[in-house]
């Protein structure tokens, strides 16, 4: 009766949402998403700084820093073994060198296993599609629990 393709939000289903980011500037997010997966139990303590690593790297070959408030921090790593996915918030906004040079408040990460070449590019033109509607941007902006997150998802109408 449940159908995955046919939910429209299903592509939230393990992701992490963090409602809050603490950082100030680029480098304190992608510390602060390593944390997430360190927390929740994805990656050892250990091993932090490897995905930390991985998402500085991939940043530093180009700035995921998108448009709209957007940015979608991603890295390949061989620290996790499935894809993982977080939606963190930083409604003041902070600066990530953006395409369009405003400062980024939705940040749409993702760390995959080097192994898997497609899953992380299926999930973010999933929710980059649905955050190219400004009213679904508002809608998570607002957003303080998972549940509103996923509401902020969900077609309206």
């Amino acid at each position: 009766m449940n159908e995955p393709q046919k939910d429209p939000v299903s592509f939230l289903s393990d992701t992490f949402f963090v409602p809050a980011l603490a950082a100030k500037d680029k480098q304190g997010v992608l510390a602060e998403l390593a944390d997430v997966v360190v927390a929740r139990g994805i990656v050892a303590q250990d091993r932090r700084d490897e995905v930390l690593a991985a998402l500085v790297d991939r940043e530093e070959k180009m700035s995921t820093g998108m448009q709209y408030g957007v940015a979608i921090p991603h890295a390949k790593t061989e620290v996790v073994d499935r894809l993982v996915t977080m939606i963190a918030l930083a409604p003041s906004g902070i600066p990530f060198d953006s395409l369009d040079g405003e400062p980024a408040q939705i940040f749409i990460a993702t760390l995959s296993p080097p192994s898997d070449a497609n899953s992380h590019i299926r999930f973010l033109a999933v929710v980059t599609r649905q955050l190219a509607n400004r009213r679904v941007r508002d809608r998570v902006l607002a957003a303080t629990t998972r549940e509103e997150l996923v509401a902020a998802f969900e077609p309206q109408g």
